[in-house]
Order: C-alpha cells, then structure tokens, then sequence
C-alpha cells in the first residue's frame, strides 16, 4: 500500500489478515532515531494488526528525529515542554488522520512506544485515554509536566497498559520505569510492570512478553 500524504511521516504495514476497520498499532521511537527503527518489530507482532510508525517532528540530524530536544543532566533529563506539548497534539490529530485515511478501528488504536517513544504514549494516556484502547510503554518515563495535564482518574477506567523496563538501562535508569509503575498503580488502569535484565533496549524476552500480550488485548482476554 502507498503510503498517504499525511501531517507526519511513517511507515505502513498492513495486516495480513483481512478485515474491515482493522486495528492500528501506532510505533514512536525514541530520540535520535526515526521510524525504521521500532518497524522492524513489525514481523514480530500480530499479523491482524494494521502497523503505522511514525516519525517525530524534530530533526536532530541525517536520518535523526525526536519528539522533542532534550538534554541529560546530572540531574535527569530536562525537555522543551512546548514540544513535547506540540508533539502530543500532533500525535493526537496523526491518530485521526490515519485512522481515516486506511479505514481503521478508532476503537481499537493502541501505542507502542520505546524511550522518547514512550513518554508521548504516556503523555497521550494521561490526557487522552479515551483515544486508546491499550499502551507499550518501553524503557521510556512519565514526565511531571505531563501530570498537570492528566485526566480525572475514572476516565482511565480499564486502560490496559504495559510498562517494560530494563534494570541496567543506563539512558533512564529503572527507577523511571519504578516511578511510571507507581504512577499508574494509584489509577484505575490495568497495569502490566515487568523488569527486565536488559539495558536501555528491547530484549527478545520483552518482545515476547509485549507481542503475547498485544494479541490477548486482540482477543479481547484478560491478563
């Protein structure tokens, strides 16, 4: 399928099982890489899926793109809200143009993000979760700006989302990962946490654990 002319570049990977409004599995990688990078998952995950990686609007050099500038202190890492902010609503709107654009379900649109990838799919379920019906958050953070903007916590009834960390990430050590889990424990969500052996990557045991638990949401089984 060609790809549409839509408000942010991607790539396209239909299901190879056919349906009608079939659901969308919406890829944000993290920063300095672009939208090659996470769809090369894409053979590894349920084939009923319509794939869409998308890339971010900031271009950090050849081939290098980002959701937002960010700079790693001593401190953590200090972000540009405003893009961060703009990016959220670029995704947001991207969401509605794809699902138009190829026929999909916009009841069933879930995100899989890793690092920067993962703190906009955080973004977006705190402040828009009704848009969702299921989050991979990878190795990513939730960032205090994000928090003034949440939702009331009943809207987050139900969301499943998964949360993948590794305890030797070196990029956002595990107590980002740590603080995300604790965030969305004190919601009514439901929430998968799972630590990893693994550095600031995607190990074949997370893959596996994160591509099963896709395809139960598909299902429409629990966890």
């Amino acid at each position: 399928m060609q790809n549409k002319q839509l408000s942010l570049k991607h790539l396209v990977r239909e299901p190879s099982v056919k349906t009608e409004n079939p659901p969308l599995l919406l890829l944000l990688h993290g920063v300095g890489s672009n939208e090659e990078d996470l769809f090369g998952l894409a053979d590894y995950l349920d084939d009923r899926f319509f794939i869409v990686s998308a890339r971010g609007p900031y271009t950090l050099g050849y081939g290098a793109y980002a959701w937002f500038h960010v700079q790693f202190t001593p401190n953590g890492p200090v972000i540009e809200p405003e893009e961060a902010e703009s990016s959220r609503l670029a995704l947001l709107n991207f969401i509605g143009e794809v699902v138009g654009a190829y026929g999909l379900d916009a009841q069933r649109v879930y995100l899989m993000g890793f690092s920067q990838g993962a703190i906009m799919s955080m973004s977006l379920t705190l402040t828009a979760p009704e848009k969702l019906a299921g989050v991979v958050a990878m190795s990513g953070r939730t960032p205090p700006e994000v928090l003034s903007k949440a939702v009331p916590p009943e809207r987050l009834k139900g969301l499943p989302i998964f949360v993948a960390h590794g305890t030797a990430d070196q990029v956002l050590p595990i107590h980002y990962g740590r603080q995300t889990r604790d965030i969305l424990s004190e919601l009514p969500v439901k929430l998968t946490y799972r630590e990893y052996p693994m550095a600031h990557q995607i190990s074949a045991e997370s893959l596996a654990d994160i591509a099963g638990w896709l395809k139960h949401k598909l299902d429409g089984q629990e966890d």
